[in-house]
């Protein structure tokens, strides 16, 4: 079980959307925000693609994942790493 989970069960990418929000909450760093909106583009994206709106019906091969996930994944690792010291700095001043 991987990222590709996203594909069967496009509402599951709203949960790290959650995260990545309520990192910015905590963090104030833009780039969590930015992350968020990415993984909730990338929800209503895939629920489109499932729901067979944004494909003519031959949705099987997705060449559109091998930029979509580096993309997602990076910005995620980034974001998170950029959020998390943030607030671990917050929390030792």
């Amino acid at each position: 079980m991987g990222i590709d989970v996203f594909i069967g069960h496009p509402w599951l990418a709203l949960l790290p959307a959650a995260f990545f929000a309520a990192l910015f909450v905590a963090s104030r760093r833009h780039l969590a925000a930015a992350a968020a909106a990415l993984w909730l583009i990338y929800a209503v994206y895939e629920y489109g693609m499932h729901r067979r709106w944004l494909c003519s019906g031959e949705c099987n091969i997705r060449v559109d994942l091998l930029l979509l996930y580096p993309i997602l994944l990076l910005t995620s690792a980034a974001a998170a790493t950029v959020a998390v010291r943030a607030v671990v700095r917050r929390r030792g001043a």
